[in-house]
């Protein structure tokens, strides 16, 4: 069985509890840590991969619709909140899901099944050639086999391919969802590369097509492992 890792983000008491008693009857989840305030779970998600990101919107010092909005989170994301104004917002920023306090264990259960969801809508287009990108008002369609590198630019990602590129407000883990790391790779928090355009790598760089892309700790022992080295 394929087990996901998570934490959960939530300032309430009651309600991170029941949270995390959700998260424990989920044999495919596994619940890292738990965070009472946004700014030690962004500490936390810079330096650790984590797959589900359970996230409250009203926190003090930082909301959960800022931290979205301010980083780039290589994790799919379930909000948790009692105010269904910010549904909209959450959408735009590629949430899995948006459960409203206070929810059951059924609805909560629906929200995680959307996470396996979308990874078996990624293994089913791996044998695609090409995938299609939001820009602006439409969907652009992209050849897999013409992308160098993806980069992270704020609030947008730049995919340069090898004859234009291309702005996008996907996140990286919405895009890792639709391309397989084997052909694409992660290898920073603001990048990701095509292994097959990879001209040399030295030291903890990466050249391709005279840009020289670093590898970041977190990534290099996954990375590595798709190049089989």
């Amino acid at each position: 069985m394929t087990k996901y890792t998570c934490i959960i983000i939530e300032d309430e008491p009651l309600a991170l509890e029941k949270t995390k008693g959700f998260v424990v009857k989920i044999p495919f989840l596994d619940l890292l840590e738990t965070f009472d305030n946004a700014l030690e779970g962004l500490t936390f998600l810079k330096s650790n991969k984590v797959d589900v990101l359970f996230l409250d919107i009203n926190m003090d010092e930082l909301s959960g619709i800022e931290l979205l909005e301010s980083s780039n989170l290589d994790c799919q994301v379930i909000i948790t909140t009692a105010y269904s104004e910010y549904a909209l917002k959450g959408y735009e920023l590629y949430v899995t899901d948006y459960l409203l306090k206070p929810f059951s264990f059924e609805r909560f259960l629906q929200a995680v099944n959307k996470i396996q969801d979308k990874k078996l809508v990624k293994s089913n287009e791996l044998t695609s050639n090409y995938i299609f990108i939001k820009t602006e008002n439409r969907l652009e369609k992209v050849n897999l086999d013409e992308i160098l590198f993806i980069e992270g630019m704020r609030d947008y990602r730049r995919i340069h391919t090898t004859n234009k590129r291309i702005m996008t407000l996907q996140n990286f883990s919405e895009l890792e969802q639709l391309i397989s790391a084997k052909l694409i790779c992660r290898v920073h928090k603001s990048y990701m590369v095509a292994i097959s355009k990879i001209e040399e790598i030295e030291r903890s760089r990466i050249k391709i097509s005279n840009e020289l892309i670093p590898i970041s700790e977190t990534y290099r022992k996954h990375f590595f492992a798709q190049i089989n080295i």
